[in-house]
């Protein structure tokens, strides 16, 4: 190694570097391809493990079940994190692998609610959970390990391929997926095959085992560790000085939230769009998000490559503004290609609540203690489910909520009359024929999807993507002294992930079917988006130039 400009210079990468960076990764495509599986197929966890509930609770318990891997990941960025910095990153990759896929194992093979109540959905939490933590110490070992052996003025584009992996296993889960589906029908899928790509990380561990005990030592880390320069309390000097406490603040409000949100917009939210509120067909979202990922993966190559040229900061904080611009009128979009019959349903014959407003309430019970039997509740509970978009008008107390859809009007009923059955059965059937009327599908139907148009909407969603993950690994990476790096650039990256991201899915959920708007949910994203911009853009300083290798 050389100084030039004051900056060490590597060599250009051995075949043997090389081969660590691609084990790195490849162990980590297999531990997202694990974490993703329980969003992917939520709409089966839901049936299985949380049916004790009504659907849109469930749903929205499952959404939070998924959340709840992202919720503990914090935690194992500390936990993890510490060790990493302690110990060496190249153990603490052995660990977290193995908590991921025994976790996901077990999934696969775990009883519904049906069999054995509400252990099926607390064990299943307690998996998301044991998952969250494993990934919380996985990404931060991963994304600190290449960058630790990448060559000067190559980092953003050599830990871009860390980037990668996160999109190559929601891709890799979602091709198991289709793959199963086709093979086994959609029958058998729904009624036990769903499990099979969970059973199948068996395999994926085994494999992933071998490639991590293949690994050497960071040589950052094994030059430090041989000088004595290790912290002997990481978690201590990282957040118990201001100085480093300071970045990782900035790092999380003026960085990660921010990448989160658009991440998960364009990739998790996406399929939830496309799956729950357009009702298109499972296998026809998993096609269409998974050619989307494959046109817009290499562009996490371009844009790492292009932060080491022109700076990481610039390229994530566009990212951010230029989605939070653009995601109404995107979304809009995908609702007109995706399914234009609900698109000009809706246009022609809009649908409105008229209901009396103290009458209405949060329809969020996770637990099934609360019933919902108000004529607002029900008649909102109705279209909630359906995915259908309405606007609320309010009525005077003591009048019985009404469904306008166009000029025809359903009046819904009191959950808590002693005929409440039969009004109901006669409120469903009169619903659904005014439904179909007005034209309004029961699905998306396949044949009238605009495959090219609803492609490009989706690469565009998961292009924003790129440009706010392809550089943040290079750019956390370079904000933290070596001997403190792995916990310091954990936490913020996985508080920002799991906590801003992670929920983003539930509380757009929520949001939606409190306000009956199907885009309502997509101000969480673009709040946080705009915030991340405008602190990033003010108080966050470009770190392409810094010299890793120095600061020890």
């Amino acid at each position: 190694m050389a100084t030039v400009g004051g900056q060490l210079s590597h060599a250009p990468m051995t075949g043997a570097e090389k081969r660590v960076i691609f084990a790195s990764s490849l162990g980590t495509v297999f531990e997202w391809y694990d974490f993703y599986l329980a969003g992917s197929l939520a709409a089966f966890i839901s049936k299985s493990f949380f049916s004790g509930v009504n659907p849109t609770a469930g749903f929205i318990f499952t959404l939070l079940g998924f959340a709840a891997g992202f919720a503990v990941r914090p935690f194992g960025a500390i936990v993890f994190g510490r060790l990493g910095d302690l110990v060496g990153r190249k153990y603490t990759f052995l660990v977290t692998i193995v908590i991921m896929g025994l976790s996901t194992f077990v999934v696969g093979f775990l009883p519904g609610y049906a069999s054995i109540g509400i252990a099926s959905p607390v064990i299943f939490i307690v998996m998301r959970l044991a998952q969250g933590l494993a990934l919380g110490g996985e990404y931060g070992g991963a994304a600190t390990y290449v960058a630790e052996h990448a060559p000067a003025g190559r980092r953003g584009f050599y830990t871009a391929w860390i980037q990668t992996t996160a999109t190559l296993g929601l891709f890799l889960s979602l091709l198991v997926i289709l793959g199963v589906r086709t093979f086994v029908g959609e029958e058998q899928f729904g009624a036990w095959a769903w499990r099979i790509p969970f059973i199948a990380s068996i395999l994926l561990l085994a494999v992933s085992v071998w490639i991590r005990l293949q690994l050497n030592e960071s040589p950052v880390f094994a030059r430090i560790k041989a000088e004595g320069k290790t912290s002997k309390a990481p978690l201590t000097e990282a957040f118990g000085q201001w100085k480093n406490l300071k970045l990782v603040i900035l790092a999380l409000i003026g960085l990660t939230a921010g990448q989160a949100v658009v991440w998960y917009t364009g990739q998790f939210y996406a399929l939830f769009f496309l799956t729950q509120t357009l009702k298109v067909d499972g296998a026809s979202a998993n096609i269409l998000i998974a050619i989307a990922l494959l046109i817009g993966t290499p562009f996490f190559l371009f844009f790492g490559s292009l932060s080491d040229r022109i700076g990481r900061k610039p390229i994530i904080m566009a990212g951010c503004l230029i989605a939070a611009l653009t995601y109404f009128p995107l979304f809009k979009a995908l609702t007109h290609y995706a399914n234009p019959a609900l698109d000009a349903a809706t246009q022609k014959s809009p649908i409105v609540v008229v209901a009396n407003p103290d009458e209405c309430s949060f329809q969020f019970n996770p637990v099934g203690t609360a019933k919902f039997t108000s004529s607002c509740d029900i008649a909102k509970g109705a279209l909630s489910k359906a995915g259908l978009n309405y606007t609320n008008v309010a009525a005077p107390a003591g009048t019985m909520a009404q469904i306008k859809v166009g000029d025809t009007v359903v009046e819904a009923y009191d959950g808590k009359a002693t005929d409440a059955k039969e009004k109901g059965t006669a409120f469903d059937k009169s619903l659904g024929s005014t439904l179909k009327a007005a034209g309004y599908p029961p699905k998306a139907d396949p044949s009238q999807i605009n495959w090219p148009m609803s492609v490009v909407i989706l690469t565009i969603l998961v292009i924003y993507v790129t440009m706010v993950y392809g550089p943040i690994a290079a750019m956390l990476v370079e904000m933290f002294p070596t001997r403190i790096r792995y916990t310091s650039m954990s936490l913020p990256y996985h508080i920002g992930n799991g906590w801003f991201g992670g929920f983003l899915p539930a509380t757009a959920f929520a949001i939606v079917a409190t306000k009956g708007d199907i885009y309502s949910g997509l101000w969480y994203p673009v709040v946080i988006a705009l915030a991340t911009f405008v602190i990033g853009m003010l108080f966050v300083k470009e770190t392409k130039d810094s010299d890793i290798y120095a600061q020890d």
